[in-house]
């Protein structure tokens, strides 16, 4: 037995996981050696989507696998189980949430088709709420069944780097365990931010880590911020009946066409959303009444003013789960400005036996779907004899606010900066959904443009919908967009009737011409 540990202590410089092993005791030892250099083929450090479509792509192509995954709660105290930001405080909820508004507005229109609906209509947020999060917790549970299914070892402890193959892990109850593998994948993702420079708004503020586990109603809510997080959020609320305002420093939706997003603005004011623009917080206190006192400062005369409300919900950005993993010790290299993880085209960070997938890299769209791709995608070169790799061009996205926005490729600003206003073409339509006829419902911001080379065939560079199921609508025509799709190619395509679809198929007026856009008759 001294005879080993003297050996271990003389290969320890290249084997550091041995001494570690010896540590643990002769029976420790003999279960690593037995195991071979690492514990594990893979470890992927994040239960998000990302990370388990890699942890579990890899265990079908036999590769022994390992998923550590821990939710710090948020300052509010929710957590949550395994599945990351989508299937707990993100996609999922949010959806399920857009849905309930969406219904309010059928009941609403229901009249018009003939059903006798009983006046008032009211919404019972604590119902809701409770059926959503009963959905949520099925999906954590189905996560935890599959990983075992594919005999992939979860851990529900927090990870951080000792050096680049080991992760110390440590539970909820302080236990620590080391992990080593050959490849390690950090699918962390990301957690709403708070403004650090406003009194009271940690205090007091909530996040959309906290509004779908919420039992009671938020009643009268400020919504800081103008992301897709922060319109989506307000835009079900409003929808459900309560009052909802939104506050927002500068522009809608930034990084998506201005157009549609001034448009997206425009429809969910006409529908009871208020908007302070141009304005930042400055201060939220509690007063007796329990009510949140907000103050802010309108930056273009410099004036303060201030309003109560019931819940203050801040939506002005995430920030990476990075600062805990102690990358330092494995010489991962981040972005000093955002922290978040440098990476090539292999998703591999600057030690090359370490990735990163998801809204955790540099640069990577925060969208669940690529997420997931990039992560089987790595499994498949890793383990499968794939050179694959994620195309991160043309991915296709939608903003679920009331009247919903989906786009896929460049908005109109990115086409004219990238190949000059005279090289582009819109073309363009304002239409109204047959849906919306008999109910007598509003269509000014429901508006179709395709932006397109202006030389012929005219490749479509990219598409922008507004109007109702627009994810639906705007996933088919993405393949197209993928595909090389030209103008002509589109309008060739017969479309569906009577659908919101067929107008994209339908776009004959551009920009360039001046003519007015506005669909008339069927």
């Amino acid at each position: 037995m001294a005879a080993l540990a003297a050996v271990l202590q003389s290969r320890s410089l290249g084997f550091p996981w041995l001494l570690r092993t010896w540590a643990g005791g002769a029976r420790g030892a003999a279960r690593g050696a037995a195991a071979g250099l690492h514990d594990y083929d893979l470890l992927v450090i994040g239960g998000g989507s990302g990370g388990l479509a890699c942890a579990k792509e890899a265990a079908q192509l036999g590769r022994k696998v390992a998923v550590v995954d821990y939710v710090d709660p948020s300052p509010r105290g929710t957590r949550w189980g395994l599945g990351g930001t989508c299937v707990n405080v993100g996609c999922i909820p949010k959806k399920l949430m857009h849905q309930a508004a969406l219904l309010g507005g059928m009941i609403q229109d229901a009249r018009n088709y003939g059903w006798e609906v009983a006046q008032p209509i009211l919404h019972d947020w604590r119902k809701m709420a409770e059926a959503v999060q009963n959905h949520v917790k099925s999906l954590n549970w189905g996560h935890r069944v599959q990983l075992q299914d594919r005999k992939v070892k979860y851990f529900n402890i927090k990870a951080s780097f000792v050096d680049q193959h080991t992760v110390r892990g440590v539970t909820k109850g302080g236990k620590e365990t080391l992990l080593s593998a050959e490849h390690i994948v950090i699918a962390t993702g990301g957690r709403p931010k708070y403004p650090a420079h406003i009194e009271g708004a940690l205090e007091y503020g909530i996040t959309s880590d906290d509004i779908f586990w919420l039992k009671e109603s938020p009643g009268k809510t400020l919504v800081v911020g103008a992301s897709y997080v922060a319109l989506e959020c307000a835009g079900f609320l409003t929808g459900i009946g309560l009052d909802t305002t939104v506050m927002m420093r500068s522009i809608p939706l930034r990084g998506f066409d201005q157009q549609m997003s001034g448009l997206v603005t425009e429809h969910m004011v006409a529908h009871g959303t208020r908007f302070l623009k141009g304005c930042t917080a400055s201060r939220v206190e509690r007063l007796p009444s329990g009510q949140l006192q907000v103050t802010w400062k309108d930056l273009a005369s410099g004036k303060e003013d201030m309003g109560t409300f019931d819940t203050v919900l801040w939506a002005i950005g995430r920030i990476p789960e990075t600062r805990s993993l102690n990358l330092e010790k494995a010489g991962v290299n981040t972005n000093p400005d955002n922290q978040k993880i440098l990476v090539n085209t292999q998703e591999a960070t600057s030690v090359p036996h370490i990735y990163a997938i998801g809204d955790v890299a540099e640069g990577r769209p925060e969208l669940t779907p690529t997420a997931i791709m990039a992560g089987k995608l790595l499994a498949q070169r890793l383990y499968g004899q794939s050179a694959d790799l994620m195309d991160y061009d043309n991915v296709p996205t939608t903003v679920f606010t009331p009247l919903e926005y989906g786009c896929v490729g460049l908005s109109e600003e990115e086409a004219v900066a990238r190949h000059g206003d005279d090289h582009v073409e819109v073309y363009h339509a304002y239409y109204k959904p047959l849906e919306f006829t008999v109910a007598e419902r509003d269509a000014s911001q429901c508006y179709i443009k395709m932006v397109c080379l202006r030389e012929p065939p005219q490749l479509v560079l990219g598409l922008h919908f507004l109007g109702p199921n627009a994810g639906e609508v705007t996933q088919g025509f993405a393949l197209g967009i993928k595909c090389g799709a030209s103008y002509t190619q589109v309008m060739q395509t017969v479309g569906i009737h009577p659908t919101c679809a067929e107008e994209v198929a339908k776009l004959r007026i551009s920009k360039r011409s001046g003519l007015d856009p506005t669909v008339t008759g069927c």
